[in-house]
């Protein structure tokens, strides 16, 4: 009888603890294995930046950081914004605070991802507008803040992009940037391997008619309210959010 009622007291204990919720870290957003963030331009500040004060190129978000920091301001997300050449200036257009510091690449070669026509080029307003469109669709205004051109895009006015391929084996941590049926910008990397059609696919599940792919295996994403804070890397073009420091 003793035998009995510990075998039923311990049935009951072990079938709290099956039922009792698990606590997982915050990053891991449940069984999602892609890290994504939403940006309303209307109430949240975000730059493009690529070099400093004295010409350097910030290379990575802990140097971007540091100087935000000295500023009197937080670095609250940042995620690398787009490919670059070997001495890290960005491929393709970039233009900062209405500058154009490279030229637009209307190349119709080349082997490497940004080429995997079409390409596109994200770009913000003055007025907080965020729009992405094709190379070919691009056209330029004074209007225009912040712009970078990568390539391939991963969603064209709601289709998956043409070349892509379901089932690929082509697998790389990735990252882009959509725009939301509200006008809200959604960035997103990938915390595996993925392929570009699944990755296009997130996107498209989230209602995003436009996406652009970032870059691939060097991506990087800073996001301290998510516990993900990857501060390494050397690339080029940084997007960030920041805010003034809270007293």
């Amino acid at each position: 009888m003793r035998f009995f009622r510990t075998s039923v007291l311990l049935f009951f204990l072990i079938s709290y603890i099956s039922l009792s919720p698990i606590d997982n870290p915050p990053f891991q957003e449940g069984t999602s294995s892609i890290l994504s963030y939403e940006v309303n331009l209307a109430n949240q500040q975000l730059d493009f930046y690529w070099k400093d004060s004295q010409g350097n190129t910030y290379g990575n978000f802990q140097n971007l950081k540091k100087v935000v920091e000295k500023e009197g301001k937080e670095l609250v997300f940042a995620m690398n914004g787009g490919m670059y050449l070997k001495d890290r200036s960005p491929q393709g257009l970039f233009i900062e605070q209405g500058i154009t510091k490279v030229p637009i690449d209307t190349l119709q070669g080349g082997k490497t991802n940004f080429y995997l026509h079409p390409n596109g080029i994200f770009y913000m307003t003055n007025d907080n507008k965020a729009a992405i469109t094709t190379t070919t669709d691009f056209t330029s205004s004074p209007n225009i803040k912040y712009a970078t051109q990568s390539g391939p895009m991963l969603l064209i006015y709601g289709k998956i992009h043409p070349k892509f391929t379901e089932g690929s084996s082509n697998l790389h941590i990735r990252n882009g940037v959509g725009i939301l049926p509200n006008g809200n910008l959604l960035f997103a990397m990938s915390k595996e391997r993925i392929n570009f059609y699944d990755f296009a696919c997130f996107f498209k599940d989230k209602g995003c008619k436009n996406a652009l792919y970032l870059d691939g295996f060097v991506s990087r994403t800073y996001l301290p309210s998510r516990y993900w804070e990857q501060l390494d890397g050397d690339f080029g073009v940084i997007i960030g959010e920041t805010r003034r420091k809270r007293n």
